[in-house]
């Protein structure tokens, strides 16, 4: 079939920028998705998204004017139905095929399947293929329909009358097979090859597209636009560097990829500046001025070689005037008043200290059935200090990490994080220091939100690793004892981010938390609640979603589940041994000794469920190893059991699993030639103690049962 290039493109009022990218992508591939199925989209058919402030576009390679006719089975009813005893059609079949078009002469082409009363009648009809145009308009229907769109709105068409709803009104509607219009509507509007350029800088407007391929070359050229928004961005990023390199050497734009994507849907035609404000402002602390900067005015502060702000920043203009003085002039005089405030905040926080705004904490609500910052301050002190006694040095640590906690959420109280939430920390941190603070305690009041998002860093000291691990706890303990708990994909306490952060700390800080395990920790946690109304104990369900999260993040990491299953299985209470274990279940899962040795650790565990021990156990007595096999099981284990020990506690997992391998023939021997449920119960429970004495050596590193297929 013949086949031609496509361009749909809605033309619009300003896109909200932050969803831009998204809404690009996804209205390109929604076309893509439908006219495929439709049959419309030849094999090999490429999309490209085209998204600006004031568009979305898609264009597609090989699109077909009409699909091909499809042949189609139809099952019509069974033949006892369909057909008399003459074998000819009943008004049943008769009245069916009418229904679907069907002249009566059609019975003659009936075609029959099976046999007896399953005997059921079909016919091979021919499916016309879809019109490129009513192919197009379903497609188009779909895109528009499932756009992720952050927030609808409403708006009046030219009729005044009829009422629209799209993420910003549209005005304009093009759809180029080739060269020809494709005669499709949406939003109110009738397709055409007419579309807009730069709304200041266009050569003409509007722009009379050629043709499907010559779309962002004309909006190029004619339009001063730059369509594709990958395009836009790498351009942008460009002229970032060379203005930088321009302003100085070793000075860099500050790398932020989200503020570049904001600025690449603010923008048609970049052109980048540079600007300037007065060094007198530097005296502030960087991260209030560059936040600002960024947040509010969408500019690219300037590093130097150190990562220090300087008092230059860049612009991303959407104009380029031949005189860009006036445009520059604009963003210096803009941006004066922004970093005044931050400056006055600044100096008039430094006035009082961080002690001095605790009592306020109180009259702060933390949570409805948790209470106040204040409440919660005193929870975390202790549990920064009950973690701090355990690590290293802790007599010395934990009076620093009482402190920091005392004082971690002071700042939330201060100008200049109400203005800016996202420096809560980092102002506690300034603050403390300005107060004369210990710089560990300073500093902690910093890290205690870390890590913040996967990859961030880690609490710099262990006072602040302690301060961020109670942080943590205090929010899972706390707010799952009250029943607020992730569901789905709602997250709004951000509770499986404060578990990774638990576990990368546990995992990543070995040498300070060797004598906290997991248990440990939850258990300072769950005695800081006590008293508090409506807490009830869910430290279990705590551990239990703590684990998940550290099993997907494995998996993740390229660890099988099975490796993963049989490891977490024994529920390790010190989480920095488990990427070690897992390691070592690789290495035994390649010997040549590990599927026999997993599978009958399986059936061990099968047997010791259906004859659980007592309370108190069982003793395996020499004198009752009756049968050969048993015996040199028995004398296996005496000998792999040390050895094993010997390893586990140099922390050498793959040796201990390794240990192993030798037992594989005793143990296929046992089962061959040894019966365990024998009706003399002192012989039955003397081999059970046997096996399970075996399944404790097996299991110590991980619950190798976990392997077998």
């Amino acid at each position: 079939m013949t086949t031609a290039n496509l361009l749909v493109e809605l033309f619009t009022e300003e896109l909200p920028p932050k969803a831009l990218p998204r809404l690009g992508e996804a209205f390109a591939q929604t076309l893509a998705e439908s006219l495929t199925a439709q049959g419309l989209a030849a094999p090999g058919t490429v999309v490209t998204p085209y998204a600006t402030p004031r568009r979305l576009a898609a264009h597609l390679t090989r699109l077909a004017a009409k699909a091909a006719d499809r042949p189609l089975a139809q099952k019509l009813m069974p033949a006892s139905v369909g057909l008399d005893g003459a074998g000819q059609p009943t008004p049943a079949l008769l009245k069916k095929l009418a229904a679907l078009g069907l002249p009566a002469e059609a019975a003659a082409r009936l075609r029959r399947e099976g046999e007896g009363k399953a005997e059921t009648l079909f016919i091979d009809t021919v499916v016309p293929g879809v019109t490129l145009a009513a192919g197009l308009q379903k497609a188009l229907d779909e895109a528009i329909a499932r756009l992720p769109i952050p927030k609808v709105m409403g708006y009046q068409l030219a009729d005044g009358w009829t009422t629209v709803k799209f993420v910003r009104p549209a005005h304009g509607l093009v759809a180029l097979h080739g060269a020809d219009v494709v005669p499709v509507q949406a939003l109110g509007l009738t397709a055409g090859r007419l579309t807009h350029g730069h709304r200041f800088e266009a050569m003409r407007d509007p722009i009379e597209l050629i043709d499907a391929d010559h779309y962002a070359q004309q909006l190029r050229d004619e339009g001063a636009v730059i369509a594709s928004f990958d395009e836009r961005r790498d351009d942008i990023a460009r002229r970032l560097q060379a203005a930088a390199v321009a302003a100085g050497a070793g000075l860099a734009p500050i790398d932020d990829p989200a503020l570049l994507d904001e600025v690449t849907a603010l923008v048609e035609r970049p052109n980048v500046l540079t600007c300037a404000f007065d060094p007198a402002f530097l005296d502030v602390p960087q991260e209030c001025l560059i936040l600002t900067m960024k947040a509010n005015q969408k500019y690219f502060p300037l590093l130097d070689a150190q990562g220090r702000l300087t008092h230059r920043f860049l612009v991303v203009s959407n104009i380029t005037p031949a005189d860009p003085s006036a445009v520059i002039e604009g963003n210096e005089r803009v941006v004066r008043p922004r970093l005044a405030d931050a400056q006055f905040f600044f100096n008039q926080d430094r006035k009082r200290t961080l002690q001095s705004r605790v009592p306020g904490l109180d009259k702060v609500v933390y949570h409805a059935k948790l209470g106040s910052q204040g409440q919660r301050m005193r929870r975390v002190q202790a549990m920064a200090g009950a973690i701090a006694a355990e690590m290293p040095n802790g007599t010395a640590l934990k009076p620093l990490a009482e402190r920091a906690a005392l004082l971690a959420k002071a700042d939330l109280l201060t100008d200049m994080v109400g203005e800016f939430p996202e420096l809560q920390g980092v102002m506690g941190r300034y603050y403390a220091r300005h107060d004369g603070e210990d710089p560990l305690v300073a500093e902690a009041i910093e890290d205690h939100y870390k890590p913040r998002f996967a990859g961030d860093d880690l609490p710099r000291s262990d006072v602040g690793l302690a301060l961020a691990l109670a942080d943590k706890l205090d929010t899972l303990v706390g707010l799952f004892g009250v029943g607020e708990r992730p569901s789905g994909d709602k997250d709004p306490y951000a509770l499986r981010r404060h578990a990774l952060g638990i576990v990368r700390m546990a995992m990543e800080r070995e040498h300070a938390l060797r004598a906290l395990p997991l248990s440990a920790l939850l258990a300072i946690a769950h005695a800081a609640f006590q008293g508090v109304a409506g807490y009830s104990d869910a430290t279990a369900e705590v551990r239990a979603f703590i684990t998940e999260r550290l099993a997907n993040s494995l998996r993740e990491q390229g660890y099988s589940a099975q490796e993963v299953d049989a490891v977490l299985a024994l529920a390790p209470e010190i989480l920095a041994e488990v990427p070690r274990r897992l390691d070592a279940v690789r290495v035994f899962a390649a010997l040549p000794e590990a599927p026999a040795l997993a599978a009958a650790n399986k059936r061990v565990g099968n047997i010791l469920k259906k004859s659980p021990p007592p309370a108190g156990g069982l003793t395996l007595r020499q004198d009752l190893l009756r049968e050969p096999a048993e015996r040199a099981l028995a004398a296996a284990l005496t000998t792999v059991e040390p050895q094993a020990q010997a390893a586990l506690q140099q922390g050498d997992y793959t040796a201990a699993l390794r240990e192993l391998a030798v037992l594989k023939t005793p143990v296929d021997t046992f089962f061959d030639q040894v019966m365990v449920n024998v009706d003399d119960a002192a012989l039955r429970d003397n081999r059970l103690a046997l096996l399970g004495r075996l399944q404790q050596a097996m299991n110590a590193v991980a619950d190798l049962s976990r392997l077998a297929a």
